[in-house]
């Protein structure tokens, strides 16, 4: 059940800064959470959900140069972020770039972060490779397609609907395919999309039956990223396919990491990711925005798997503005 209340604010301990939430934004975690089946995890709020955030530092903790006192910055919580305060370690934030007003910027963390470390960090997605890139309409699906780009590969992707793909084609989708519970189709499209190479990297954000069909058109040496499970939480899969063919199978969630992990992400998202958003080489895709008080409305919104980019949270009054005034 989903209830806005009043809880004190929180305080920054050494090393960390008190954000003003200005907005935030909705993700599938938020929705488990809410459910039961995906709890906080240690240190972070057991009762707020909300895992990114845009906002101003207001207060540092020890340790922390008063100048940080102003700095328009943005990041990923392990919860707590669908409020008016969180606190965060100062190195596992990342400044926003003047160009992005409060709502383009909340839209940012969870798509980008995850797509440039999923693809460009643990893949190691190199220029010309082909990647394959499940649920495409989603937030992280369309910060992938742009990123896939801006390295100089090829990205190709699935969705529920044509209109999904047709949309993502204007951020750089070379080609899609619209599937819902047939994956059949799958393997004879990416045959004709790479003249039967099939694709380097397969960026899964539905799990589900979507592992096995990814399996089956990757090419040798193949990448196969898990990150979602929104259509299922278990896959059967060909061990002989994936052996003949050296596939590597990687895991990843960001929420749950370590906190030296997460400061070495957002570190490497703020050197080169932030300037092309900062340049508009990419940029975030919002597909509604909500004040904090209808964010029940919001989950709605989320759950009817309709959404094309991010659903963000309007937590502050001066969400609208791009300034600090």
């Amino acid at each position: 059940m989903l209830v806005i209340r009043d809880v004190p604010a929180p305080e920054p301990s050494s090393g960390e800064v008190l954000v003003r939430v200005v907005a935030s934004a909705l993700n599938r975690a938020d929705l488990l959470q809410r459910l039961g089946k995906y709890p906080a995890p240690p240190g972070a709020p057991a009762n707020i959900p909300g895992i990114e955030f845009a906002g101003e530092v207001v207060e540092v903790g020890s340790g922390v140069p008063p100048s940080r006192i102003g700095q328009r910055v943005f990041g990923i919580a392990g919860g707590g972020a669908h409020s008016e305060f969180l606190v965060a370690h100062e190195r596992a934030v990342a400044v926003i770039p003047e160009c992005l007003s409060w709502i383009e910027a909340a839209a940012v963390p969870e798509a980008f972060v995850t797509a440039h470390d999923a693809l460009w960090v643990q893949a190691a997605l190199r220029p010309c490779e082909r990647v394959l890139i499940h649920a495409v309409g989603s937030g992280v699906g369309l910060a992938a397609v742009q990123l896939v780009r801006a390295i100089g590969a090829v990205p190709f992707g699935t969705a529920r609907t044509q209109e999904k793909i047709d949309r993502a084609r204007e951020l750089g989708l070379e080609d899609g395919l619209a599937v819902g519970g047939d994956l059949s189709p799958l393997a004879p499209a990416v045959e004709a999309w790479t003249a039967h190479h099939g694709v380097d990297v397969v960026l899964d954000l539905a799990g589900g039956p979507y592992v096995g069909a990814s399996l089956a058109v990757l090419a040798l040496r193949g990448r196969l990223l898990l990150v979602g499970s929104v259509a299922g939480r278990r896959a059967e899969i060909d061990l002989g396919l994936a052996i003949s063919r050296r596939v590597r199978m990687t895991g990843t969630v960001l929420r749950a990491r370590p906190l030296e992990e997460k400061i070495s992400t957002i570190r490497a998202f703020e050197s080169e990711v932030v300037p092309l958003l900062a340049t508009g080489a990419v940029v975030p895709v919002i597909d509604s925005v909500y004040d904090l008080d209808s964010i029940v409305e919001a989950h709605e919104r989320l759950e009817s798997n309709a959404t094309f980019g991010k659903v963000v949270i309007r937590v502050a009054s001066d969400a609208s503005n791009t300034s600090l005034e």
